[in-house]
């Protein structure tokens, strides 16, 4: 029975299956799955129930909002939905887009750089040669791969529950790093790499390169959970109401996000026109069309019904505000906000402190502890404060200081329990593993270097998830 996959559209993807996706998209369609371009905006749990694996392929200067996160989420752990994230060089950062915001419930995100290597590639270095032997711990999605081109690709951080399970080459920049990581929250299944390219067709280093075809199916075939297997056995998912797209499609359909300020109206003005003398084999067809028809008027009212909603709740603040110009104002792209540290957590500079701790400014006097001001007075009214006053104020910030740092909030406290929860879930899996390895050590599949590299990774990966527990639980029960 075919799986459908959902290639999502409607946040401006670098990737589309009916332009520079098809290699990708015939071979799936070959091989018992069915490709559609998910043009549903907003992103709903109901919407994606008709399909088994969400895609989405790099998208470009277009955000996901909270409330589509929160839907997909509920998709993938109550529906068995399997989620695949592809990113490209410079992460999030570089693309304006917040996939880590939706990845980061699955324990991973993605990095804001490139992974280069000048030693293995393909001609140039940002076209890595990642082989086999960075394949750990063994998975299927890389079961039968000998070595794929990391092509214009970011690197992962991994946090929580999930694994990395291709790591970049000793040689590259960065070094060890993971390039490929995979998560089974509840019911579903999450893979997130950081390079769309990768399937890209008619490009070095892309679709066509050797095994890329076969990590493609791979992953494919692994984002199937066995409760999505179960819910296609028997019959209780829902049926796709947008018509696949076919191998030997010939559309040039777009869609363009209506929150985008660039909405061309003939993007989703995708309908074949009908002629008169049009005759139809069966009423089941006809009404099948008609059907389709219905759900994209439907669409397009809940989608002007949603937005007409937006701008009466948020009036002019939905519109991206673009700074003026200015001699004395400078905008740089290329820095983000963690590049730069807020004026009030910059230390103060030493000439600006008298001998006193005082800072004398045209009207009034600051007196510092360190460098918070505690006080401002008028400069005729300024007192002194002795040393023990200063002593004892500081020793009461300091008390208080360490009591809020042993309670910590409560939306801290529940995604340190969900951290928790989701770290002692992936003690189980690394056990799993290690006795998965040993078993084809002991069968003579797995050679003695092979065996011990893999084995320490996993040893290393086992003790730094124990300690974090250990420091989680230290938290919690402070």
């Amino acid at each position: 029975m075919p799986f459908n996959i959902a290639f999502e559209l409607g946040h401006k993807p670098r990737g589309k299956i009916d332009e520079n996706y098809t290699e990708l998209r015939d071979h799936l369609n070959a091989n018992d799955f069915v490709c559609y371009n998910y043009l549903e905006i907003p992103i709903t749990q109901e919407s994606l129930k008709a399909y088994d694996i969400l895609v989405f392929v790099c998208p470009d200067y277009a955000k996901l909002s909270n409330q589509e996160i929160i839907e997909i989420v509920n998709w993938v752990k109550e529906d068995g939905g399997g989620l695949l994230l592809l990113s490209h060089a410079g992460g999030d950062r570089g693309r304006n887009s917040n996939l880590s915001e939706l990845s980061e419930y699955f324990g991973m995100s993605f990095e804001n750089d490139q992974v280069l290597d000048e030693i293995n590639n393909i001609g140039i270095e940002n076209l890595p040669i990642i082989t086999a032997n960075n394949f750990i711990p063994p998975h299927p999605i890389t079961n039968g791969i000998n070595e794929i081109c990391y092509r214009a690709g970011c690197s992962l951080i991994v946090h929580g529950g999930a694994f990395s399970i291709v790591s970049s080459n000793e040689t590259s920049e960065p070094f060890s790093s993971p390039l490929v990581c995979v998560y089974e929250p509840e019911n579903g299944r999450v893979c997130a790499m950081g390079s769309y390219e990768m399937f890209r067709d008619n490009t070095g280093g892309g679709f066509q390169n050797d095994e890329h075809a076969e990590l493609g199916l791979n992953i494919f075939n692994w984002l199937i959970s066995e409760y999505r297997m179960e819910l296609t056995q028997h019959g209780t998912v829902q049926v796709a109401e947008t018509a696949p797209v076919e191998s030997d499609s010939d559309s040039t359909e777009q869609y363009t996000s209506p929150y985008s300020s660039d909405v061309d109206t003939q993007s989703i003005d995708h309908i074949e026109r009908i002629d008169s003398s049009i005759t139809f084999s069966s009423r089941e067809e006809l009404t099948g069309l008609l059907e389709r028809y219905l759900h994209q008027i439907n669409t397009i009212k809940d989608n002007i019904e949603s937005l007409i909603k937006h701008i009466n709740t948020f009036g002019d603040a939905i519109f991206e505000q673009v700074p003026e110009e200015s001699e004395a104002t400078e905008i740089n792209q290329d820095i983000s906000d963690e590049d730069v540290t807020p004026l009030s957590a910059l230390p103060p500079k030493p000439q600006d402190f008298g001998k006193k701790g005082e800072k004398e400014t045209a009207d009034s006097t600051e007196v510092f502890i360190g460098l918070e001001p505690v006080e401002t007075l008028e400069r005729d009214t300024v007192e002194k404060v002795s040393d023990n006053a200063l002593a004892e104020i500081a020793k009461s910030k300091e008390s208080k200081s360490k009591s809020e740092a042993k309670k910590p909030p409560k939306d801290e406290k529940e995604k340190l329990q969900a951290e928790l929860e989701s770290l002692e879930s992936k003690l189980n899996s690394v056990h799993n593993l290690i006795n998965f390895i040993e078993k084809k050590h002991e069968s003579g599949k797995l050679d003695d270097k092979s065996y011990e590299k893999q084995t320490r990774k996993l040893q290393k990966d086992l003790g730094d998830s124990e300690k974090r527990i250990a420091e989680i639980k230290d938290i919690l029960e402070g």
